[in-house]
């Protein structure tokens, strides 16, 4: 999948986290070190031992420029690719960046968007995809096949579908971290030390996080297999599905929350 970039190269503007999630995963899968330009100002030493071109000349037209820096440093960023060229494909992992700002910034060439999640660090990701009027199939395959390396890929039909991707999945990471910090508290709660609260609550929600993904049956299902009438469980779901203060409400109204805040960062 990496024919192209290995002949034209690939170039990582940024190299923080998930663009270090992203560079692992490609050059595990088999990518040359050579295919790649990496640009960030602070360099990290795992970086620079992997062997990559780091804030180096860059190819005159790379197959992909993968854009991983911070939002609030965008406006500094962009200019430079400019004169990457119009057979550059540009793919963005920034929050809250329009496509029509990449167009500003950057003119008639191919973009796609995407919204990846924390996950990818450990190759678990899910990450959303949509491209620009300007990117033909073969763009979105090359996006795809790179997004990959750190997870699961999902293409959208329209832009304005990113908001409901990052409420859900975006953020999504951090509402599991806190139900994991609730379950242990209330664990502690109960007469567990810390300790082992938290390491049942991280393991439950690990394990059945993985048999979600591997199932046959949907949530709802997995959910009633686990619930015996008049049991533990169904005493913890009546609280936990009260219509008026419990998951579905509090979760539509957060998942909402996000979303909106999403559109006014973006607007």
């Amino acid at each position: 999948m990496f024919e192209e970039i290995e002949r034209r190269g690939l170039v990582l503007l940024g190299c923080g986290k998930m663009g270090s999630a992203m560079l692992a995963g490609w050059l595990g899968e088999g990518l040359s070190k050579d295919a790649v330009w990496v640009l960030d100002p602070y360099p990290s030493d795992w970086l620079q031992g992997t062997g990559v071109h780091v804030n180096a000349d860059l190819p005159e037209s790379p197959a992909v420029a993968l854009i991983a820096v911070k939002p609030q440093m965008m406006g500094d960023a962009l200019p430079g690719l400019r004169a990457l060229g119009a057979e550059t494909l540009f793919v963005s992992i920034a929050a809250g960046t329009t496509i029509a700002s990449f167009e500003d910034a950057l003119g008639a060439v191919p973009i796609v968007r995407s919204m990846p999640n924390t996950p990818a660090a450990i190759g678990k990701g899910i990450t959303a995809i949509i491209g620009n009027t300007g990117a033909t199939a073969a763009h979105l395959d090359l996006a795809e096949a790179l997004l990959k390396a750190v997870g699961q890929v999902v293409r959208l039909d329209t832009e304005a579908q990113i908001d409901a991707v990052t409420a859900v999945s975006g953020s999504g990471p951090a509402y599991v971290f806190h139900l994991i910090e609730t379950m242990a508290a209330a664990g502690a709660k109960e007469g567990l030390s810390p300790e082992l609260a938290l390491q049942l609550a991280k393991a439950t929600v690990a394990g059945a996080g993985a048999l979600a993904m591997e199932a046959a049956e949907d949530p709802a299902q997995l959910r009633v297999n686990v619930t015996s009438p008049a049991g533990t469980t169904a005493a913890a779901l009546e609280v936990l599905m009260d219509q008026d203060r419990g998951f579905p409400v509090l979760l539509e109204e957060a998942v909402k929350a996000a979303a909106d805040r999403g559109r006014e960062l973006a607007g």
